[in-house]
């Protein structure tokens, strides 16, 4: 009997045991679910220069960086930078053939990057604003497709794949708005995205001659007929935002307004354009605007941007699908 009783005793010390491991297993599985998200500072000093209003795209499996603005008073660079890992960036050969650089509409689509409109020259004489349409297979060897566009020269479109085409929302030319009428208000400066089959158009305005911002939302599935999600989403009204595509939810990154002149540094996302959630993090990048953003390797990165003073900065964050709303 003492037997008996001496192993039931050890018996129900071991699944005493068992358990207590077991509760602190889940109870610590818990807490690393809890965690708070953080972005990982990839690189300080990416090995181009710093700048702002690039062109950027994923391809390729690489991260590409093209143009964009050092200040208003020289030609914007014709650089190509691509990385593999966002740390360590190559640059292609030479000068690419395009010049219009600052603020334009970039995308991959038909197994090719493009790049197209933007502007040259900043506030120098011979300043424009380029209807000019660019593709390249490999980010060395371009093709100029053609020099006119059937849309006006503009610079901050809205520019997304959608059913097959490339499409292009909005923008404005020499600073002035050039856009037909949609359901949404003229603009630029503003970010489009594709999700559910269906293109949305976010915030923007208009920065000189006379400021203006948004932070309506508005969606499409032919681009005719528009839907006001929203007339004030609950992240600030701004232009020079940065919006991907990331766990079925659109994103809103950074941006900046006027009255008083403020960089952003939120983070927002939605499933449908109506209902927005600001995600936190402990860490995060220094505020900025007109930065790329990107979705590679499953994470979320960003690059460059006017963080006062310029940056060559690249940022990334894995974010789970069970930590959003």
């Amino acid at each position: 009997m003492m037997a008996r009783s001496t192993h039931t005793r050890v018996g129900f010390f071991l699944l005493t045991t068992f358990a207590t491991s077991l509760c602190l297993s889940l109870i610590a599985r818990d807490g690393d679910a809890a965690e708070p998200l953080n972005w990982v500072k990839v690189t300080g000093e990416a090995g181009w220069r710093p700048r702002d209003s690039q062109g950027e795209a994923v391809f390729r499996d690489r991260l590409w960086v093209l143009g964009g603005w050092f200040d208003s008073f020289q030609a914007p660079p014709r650089d190509v930078w691509s990385s593999a890992d966002g740390k360590t960036w190559k640059q292609s050969p030479g000068e690419a053939p395009w010049k219009h650089s600052d603020l334009p509409m970039t995308l991959v689509f038909g197994d090719r990057m493009w790049l197209m409109g933007g502007w040259y020259n900043g506030r120098l004489p011979g300043h424009s604003a380029s209807a000019e349409v660019w593709s390249t297979r490999d980010g060395e060897q371009w093709e100029q497709v053609t020099d006119k566009a059937g849309w006006t020269p503009r610079i901050a479109a809205g520019a997304v794949v959608f059913q097959g085409k490339m499409w292009i929302l909005g923008g404005t030319e020499n600073y002035y708005f050039v856009t037909d009428s949609a359901g949404w208000s003229p603009r630029a400066y503003h970010q489009a995205v594709v999700l559910n089959d269906r293109m949305y158009v976010m915030g923007g305005g208009n920065y000189v001659p006379k400021y203006h911002a948004v932070n309506d939302v508005w969606s499409s599935a032919d681009g005719k007929t528009w839907v006001k999600e929203t007339t004030e989403a609950p992240w600030s009204p701004r232009l020079w935002f940065s919006s991907v595509t990331y766990r079925d939810r659109m994103w809103v990154l950074g941006g900046w307004s006027n009255n008083p002149s403020k960089n952003w540094g939120d983070v927002w996302y939605s499933r449908d354009g109506k209902s927005w959630y600001e995600l936190k993090t402990e860490t995060r990048w220094k505020e900025r605007h007109e930065h790329s953003a990107y979705v590679f390797q499953d994470r979320l990165w960003i690059a460059g941007g006017h963080a006062q003073p310029l940056s060559s900065e690249v940022w990334s964050i894995d974010i789970p699908a069970e930590a959003l709303k």
